[in-house]
């Protein structure tokens, strides 16, 4: 059995896809681009401002589905130039308390809407 995830808090999906499917005890996150939720307006250019607005769309799809960035075991990171690995890297290490989840970066061709960042996260549903 599966459980779809939205939420108004992040952007909505631009395909045929939703924010986050929960199945089998896991969250799997849809790839987060820099849209702000509130006007639906693409922050693209500056990768400082686009990897903050990707870890704010994850977290609030985290938080609709009663989790944090504690509960994520497993991220990809995708990026339009290895030269943002950096920036990317030190604003990403900031969400999470020193126990980070397995994880890949690798630099793509291109990305939705020309983005520099993308990012997706799976979860492990707490026992309540």
């Amino acid at each position: 059995m599966k459980k779809i995830i939205n939420t108004n808090e992040a952007p909505a999906p631009i395909g045929p896809y939703n924010q986050a499917v929960q199945a089998a005890g896991m969250l799997f996150v849809s790839g987060q681009i820099a849209i702000n939720p509130e006007n639906g307006q693409l922050l693209a250019g500056d990768i400082t401002i686009e990897t903050y607005q990707v870890m704010a769309n994850l977290k609030a799809i985290l938080k609709e589905a009663g989790l944090d960035f504690s509960d994520v075991v497993k991220t990809s990171i995708f990026l339009s130039d290895m030269a943002h690995f950096a920036q990317v890297n030190d604003i990403y290490q900031k969400y999470f308390d020193g126990e980070y989840p397995a994880r890949e970066t690798v630099a793509v061709l291109g990305l939705p809407r020309n983005v520099n960042v993308e990012i997706s996260m799976i979860a492990a549903i707490r026992n309540t």
